[in-house]
């Protein structure tokens, strides 16, 4: 209890430039929890239609793999939907797999670009508060005269702005720096099974 009441007391001294960082941190929570649980449904979509595929596509019975994709709906099977109809012509077909990964793949990064803008935001709205802050403590620096403890206290009240304005970057950071690496995860998954169906087509094993 004494802690919540310590952490209300801090944040009611940042100013009000605590109330939009904390609406920052917020939408950092959300988007983690909304991209975690998104991306771990693709990877396990995505391994099952994949572990089909290829133990299909080893006796390459292609309308067998185009009939299973038809009846999934997640992000490979999609895409192999697509690349599949040009399998007559493998360069037609790489194209075609390439160019579904691309429009696709901007639904996986959806949201992500929101953490970018906390990144490089939440450390100004933090400075800003302190800006402020300070501003306000020349001001009683001019009403208290020389009375250096209201100065120093003040000053420290306004630099809690600024480390929770990093503090906010830094979550976002390392939200969307773990996403990233999934999201690369994904479509380099993707991409190897693409290869192999090409490879496939061209009468290749490898």
């Amino acid at each position: 209890m004494d802690f919540v009441l310590s952490a209300l007391e801090i944040f009611h001294h940042g100013g009000w430039v605590m109330y939009p960082l904390l609406a920052c941190s917020i939408i950092v929570v959300a988007i983690g929890v909304e991209r975690f649980m998104y991306y771990r449904r693709t990877c396990t979509a995505n391994m099952t239609v994949s572990q089909k595929v290829l133990a299909l596509a080893k006796e390459k019975k292609w309308q067998d793999i185009e009939n299973f994709c038809s009846t999934r709906r997640c992000f490979i099977s999609d895409v192999l939907m697509n690349g599949l109809r040009y399998r007559s012509c493998p360069i037609s077909m790489k194209e075609s797999f390439e160019e579904i990964i691309s429009v696709r793949a901007n639904g996986l990064k959806r949201n992500l670009n929101y953490l970018d803008t906390i990144v490089t935001m939440a450390p100004l709205l933090g400075l800003l508060g302190t800006v402020i802050g300070m501003i306000g403590s020349f001001k009683v620096l001019d009403v208290s005269g020389d009375n250096p403890a209201l100065i120093t206290g003040g000053v420290g009240e306004a630099l809690i702005a600024t480390a929770t304005g990093l503090c906010v970057a830094v979550l976002a950071l390392v939200v969307h720096s773990y996403f990233s690496n999934r999201l690369d995860g994904i479509l380099t998954d993707v991409e190897n099974v693409c290869t192999l169906l090409i490879n496939k087509s061209r009468g290749k094993d490898e």
